[in-house]
């Protein structure tokens, strides 16, 4: 588990192929209603969120498609590895949520899965499917500022040395 210093989050896991496939309109961070073995799998830092996404049912936001592997030293009381979880949010957050994501091509994905002062927490994001077209720009531009920023330190160095 990475930790980050300056804010207290211990990342327990990330949703990279989120951010390639879709365009972050708008984040939010909310509680996940757990139970213990799903807490103490995660301790372990044993998560995947790869085809995770949100679902607003009956004023209720649910995270679907999470895979949080069984607790190896839990008994009957396990739970199961993908069942829905609920998302803890506020009523107004939720209903904002739910008529953004009603648009076109919009849709609710998880980011983060992280502990935060000892809960668990989990970034959500608004977000709209990226065509492919778009995803070679964003490549391309990674890759440029990469290149640029290779340079400028390459320079600064034989700028130094010299």
């Amino acid at each position: 588990m990475a930790k980050e210093k300056d804010t207290g989050r211990k990342i327990i896991a990330q949703n990279k192929k989120a951010r390639h496939d879709y365009t972050i309109l708008d984040t939010y961070e909310c509680g996940l209603a757990l139970m213990g073995t799903e807490v103490k799998s995660l301790r372990m830092g044993r998560a995947s969120l790869v085809d995770g996404f949100v679902q607003i049912d009956g004023g209720e936001a649910w995270l679907h498609n999470i895979h949080v592997p069984e607790y190896v030293q839990g008994t009957w009381t396990n739970h199961s590895a993908k069942r829905k979880r609920k998302l803890l949010m506020h009523r107004a957050e939720i209903d904002k949520l739910e008529s953004k994501a009603q648009e076109s091509g919009h849709t609710i994905v998880p980011l983060a899965l992280y502990f935060l002062n000892g809960r668990v927490k989990v970034e959500i994001a608004l977000a709209k499917g990226k065509k492919e077209y778009d995803k070679r720009q964003t490549l391309r531009e990674k890759q440029d500022t990469r290149e640029t920023n290779r340079a400028v330190s390459a320079a600064r160095r034989r700028q130094r040395s010299a």
